[in-house]
């Protein structure tokens, strides 16, 4: 089968890879019918990580086409979505709702990779959820954003305790964080502040139920929250980057009682303890649980409540994949989908 790899920091290749075979009895293979780039491949790409042949995707959609003796749950022939972490979903981690530390987890960046026509799903009952039939063609992006940036937003706005009445601030524009704020909306937020430069990303911003938008960064961004918010700061914040300037912005932006979700992949970020101490946050987050929601969001998807695969504003097939982490470096794309 064809699969990406990133051969070293920039250097994206498409390479003939082995077919997957069922290895435990616990295991599915899928064909997968749409894949995609995400945000945090551009850290390796960037070369902030090491990278040495990396297995490249964790963002999947697909056909069940095998399944081993012991999967219960689904079979060959359904449409499934999966979590960019795999999870037996019975241990004591994941039934209290944090199946992306699954003491059998597993990330499918870099040991499984799901840019690629097929991918073996290890603790497939566990991790892929069936579809109530076949999708539309249409809701095939929408259901690929599931698999991690929707359920990654979506964490986010749970963990920053997003609801009626409360003021929120979401620091990033980039996938996760435009989908932070379709969130937001969904569970009742009386104000959603976008901090973005980027024309195209507030548009959608806008669309996906952002109130207010600000351009400003640093100490600046931080001023200008204050003063949407009464000087208070914002009750909930989703901190969406994983930089030390994004923390430190989310931290500042929001006020005493209130809490941040954070879900960017964190690179060089020290909190200083005693700002934090002194701030009275709250700080929740990591990588999202995302099987923890996949039921709730493929049902709202199917009904077509919400449509969060307008992130995706280009579509490659699988061989172009280089182009798709330039554009996405050069930021020309939000996000890019994959055609096997």
């Amino acid at each position: 089968m064809r699969g990406v790899i990133m051969h070293s920091p920039g250097e994206v290749r498409v390479v003939d890879r082995d077919d997957p075979t069922i290895i435990e009895p616990t295991d599915a293979i899928i064909r997968i019918t749409a894949t995609c780039v995400c945000g945090s491949d551009l850290w390796p790409y960037r070369g902030a990580d090491t990278v040495d042949n990396l297995l490249l995707g964790h963002e999947y959609v697909g056909i069940v086409e095998q399944i081993g003796a012991d999967v219960t749950t689904i079979k060959p022939g359904d449409f499934v979505v999966g979590s960019f972490v795999t999870s037996d979903n019975t241990c004591e981690i994941c039934t209290a709702g944090y199946q992306s530390r699954c003491i059998h987890a597993q990330f499918v960046h870099g040991s499984i990779g799901t840019q690629a026509e097929y991918a073996r799903i290890p603790h497939a009952d566990g991790t892929l959820v069936a579809t109530p039939g076949q999708p539309d063609p249409d809701l095939i992006p929408s259901l690929l954003t599931a698999s991690d940036v929707l359920g990654t937003g979506w964490f986010a706005a749970v963990a920053a305790e997003v609801g009626p009445g409360k003021t929120v601030a979401v620091v990033g524009d980039g996938a996760v964080g435009l989908l932070g704020i379709l969130a937001a909306h969904q569970l009742g937020a009386s104000r959603i502040i976008a901090m973005s430069r980027h024309k195209d990303r507030q548009a959608l911003a806008v669309e996906f139920g952002a109130t207010d938008i600000v351009e400003e960064r640093g100490e600046a961004g931080v001023a200008r929250i204050k003063e949407l918010t009464g000087g208070h700061g914002a009750h909930s914040v989703i901190e969406a980057v994983g930089t030390q300037e994004s923390m430190m912005q989310a931290i500042r932006s929001t006020r005493p009682g209130g809490h941040i979700g954070y879900v960017g992949v964190s690179h060089g970020v020290d909190l200083p303890g005693g700002e934090l101490f002194f701030s009275a946050v709250h700080l929740h987050g990591g990588p999202a649980p995302v099987r923890r929601f996949l039921p709730e969001l493929i049902d709202l998807i199917w009904k077509r409540e919400i449509n969060p695969g307008r992130v995706f504003d280009m579509t490659l097939p699988l061989e172009d994949a280089a182009e798709a982490y330039r554009a996405m470096d050069e930021r020309r794309a939000i996000k890019v989908l994959l055609e096997p």
